[in-house]
């Protein structure tokens, strides 16, 4: 069974989502020089999109940071990607820019906070990813 690390900005739409999916993660922190979290077993990555018109900027820095880390992109097995619908095709862009680097999943894209369909399916989703029917467990 994996775990969870997900980023969330100042704005929170990632931590309420994450607040309402109710399992074990870890957070990517906002600040620059605070510590990163260190894995210890696979997990899926949770990471909002901040692209500007051409796409460009599209994955935090924080992310990057995180994952520039060659011992923390090694447990990497997928994304799940968040962001606003109103920026069209760059919606979500930081899961396939992500997927594609590390060369793992896009599992699922929610808008902003999410809402109770995308809890559910996330929640049946990493079951089923995981094989187990209770991610609770360490």
């Amino acid at each position: 069974m994996g775990g969870l690390v997900y980023y969330s900005s100042a704005s929170g739409n990632t931590a309420r989502f994450m607040a309402r999916l109710d399992l074990p993660a870890d957070r990517i922190p906002i600040a620059p020089d605070a510590e990163m979290p260190r894995p210890a077993r696979p997990y899926v990555l949770i990471c909002p999109t901040y692209a500007d018109g051409q796409g460009r900027g599209a994955v935090p820095k924080q992310v990057i940071r995180f994952l520039n880390d060659p011992d923390r992109r090694a447990l990497l097995r997928g994304v799940i990607a968040t962001g606003n619908r109103n920026f069209g095709v760059t919606f979500a862009l930081s899961g396939k820019v992500i997927s594609d680097k590390c060369n793992v999943p896009v599992l699922y894209r929610f808008e902003l906070a999410g809402n109770d369909l995308d809890i559910s399916r996330i929640t049946a989703g990493l079951q089923k990813f995981w094989g187990t029917e209770c991610l609770t467990m360490a």
